[in-house]
C-alpha cells in the first residue's frame, strides 16, 4: 500500500510524465521512489540490488535480472521498464494489485472522513468506528500473515530447488512449527478456503505429531553434536541523520526477534563516535542457521526499512571460528 494520501494523488498527477498505467500498476511508482536513494527518477544497479535482493537469487542472477529489465540499454531502470516488465509476469497478482489499489484508495477516504467526523459522533457512533477500525486491522494482519507463510515457502522450496536433491527428511521447512502452527490458526479467522493459507500449510511441520515432535528434537541434538564452528558476522550500516530516530526503533525491534531466534548465540552492537555508522556483530550457531535467518519475517522487515534508512547499502563480512572458542570466552 502506498504510505499516505499525498502519495495517492501524486500517482495521479503523473500521466504526462510517466507512460499511462493500468489499474494495480502504480505501486511500481512507488517501488521506484523508495528503491532510488539519489532521487534521479532511476535505478543503478546498486539501487536495484539493495531493494529486489531477497537472499535467494545471487549476484549475477540479480545483475541478469537487471539487465533483462533495462530494456533501454541505459544502466538503470526507470517506472516505464518496471512496469513493462512486471506487467508481463503478474498473472493472478493482476487482479490482486488492482484490488490493493482500490483498497488503499477507500481506506484513505475511511481514514479522512473519520478525522473529519468522529470528534463530532455519538458515544454510540464513535464505538462503531472503533470497533470498524479494529476488525478492519485484524482482517489485513490476517491476510499479511497468510502472505508472509506463502513468502517462506516460496522461498525455501527455491533454495531446495537449488541446493539439489536432499534426504527425505531434509524436504520440511525448518521454521518453529509452534510460531507457524499459531499463526496459521489465526489465518483461518479471514478465510477457510484461503488458497495462501492451504500453500503455506502444506509446508510446514504437523507437530501435533508426538513422533514428529522427537524427530526434530534429536536432530537438533545432532546438529549441536556435529558442530565444529561458529560463524560471526559484521555488518556495517551508515544511516541517514534524518532517519537516525526510526533506524534505532527498528534495530531494537530486529535484535530482540533475532536474540530469541534458535542458533543465535549473540548479538552487539556498536555506534561510531560523531558518526551514524552503526557495526552490529552477529554469532550464529553455524552458517545454515544464519541462511534461515535471513528468511524470516523480521529480518527482512529490517532490510525493506533500511532502503529508506541507509546512506548507502549495507556492508556485510563473515567468518568462521572454531567453536571452541565461544565454549572458553563464555566459561
Amino acid at each position: 500500500m502506498m504510505d499516505c494520501s499525498e502519495e495517492v494523488q501524486s500517482v495521479s498527477e503523473e500521466p504526462t510524465a510517466q507512460m499511462e498505467l493500468k489499474k494495480g500498476m502504480s505501486v511500481f511508482i512507488d517501488i521506484l521512489r523508495r528503491a532510488d536513494k539519489n532521487d534521479d527518477g532511476k535505478l543503478s544497479f546498486d539501487e536495484f540490488k539493495a531493494y529486489f535482493s531477497d537472499g535467494v537469487l545471487t549476484a549475477e542472477e540479480l545483475q541478469e535480472l537487471f539487465h533483462t529489465i533495462d530494456t533501454h540499454n541505459t544502466d538503470n531502470v526507470d517506472t516505464d521498464e518496471l512496469c513493462d516488465y512486471f506487467s508481463q509476469h503478474l498473472g493472478e497478482y493482476d487482479n490482486v494489485l488492482g484490488a490493493l489499489e482500490d483498497l488503499n484508495m477507500s481506506i484513505l477516504k475511511a481514514m479522512d472522513k473519520t478525522k473529519k467526523d468522529y470528534q463530532e459522533s455519538t458515544h454510540l457512533e464513535q464505538f462503531v468506528t472503533r470497533f470498524l477500525l479494529k476488525e478492519t486491522t485484524n482482517q489485513l494482519h490476517s491476510l499479511q500473515s497468510s502472505l508472509e507463510c506463502a513468502m517462506e515457502t516460496t522461498a525455501e522450496q527455491t533454495r531446495q530447488e537449488k541446493q539439489g536433491p536432499l534426504k527425505p527428511e531434509g524436504l520440511s521447512i525448518q521454521w518453529s512449527g509452534r510460531r507457524s502452527n499459531r499463526r496459521l490458526q489465526r489465518n483461518s479467522s479471514l478465510s477457510p478456503n484461503n488458497p495462501l493459507l492451504s500453500l503455506a500449510s502444506s509446508a510446514v511441520y504437523e507437530e501435533d505429531s508426538h513422533w514428529m515432535i522427537q524427530v526434530n528434537r534429536l536432530q537438533r541434538l545432532i546438529d549441536r553434536l556435529e558442530k565444529k564452528h561458529i560463524l560471526i558476522v559484521q555488518r556495517q550500516l551508515s544511516v541517514l541523520e534524518e532517519e537516525l530516530e526510526e533506524f534505532r526503533l527498528a534495530l531494537r525491534q530486529y535484535m530482540e526477534c533475532a536474540c530469541a531466534q534458535t542458533g543465535c548465540l549473540h548479538i552487539a552492537v556498536q555506534r561510531l563516535v560523531n558518526e551514524s555508522r552503526f557495526i552490529l556483530y552477529e554469532f550464529w550457531e553455524h552458517n545454515n542457521v544464519w541462511k534461515n535467518h535471513l528468511q524470516t519475517n523480521y529480518s527482512k522487515t529490517f532490510q525493506r526499512g533500511n532502503v529508506d534508512f541507509l546512506e548507502t547499502p549495507e556492508s556485510v563480512t563473515t567468518m568462521m571460528v572454531p567453536a571452541s572458542w565461544w565454549v572458553l570466552n563464555n566459561n
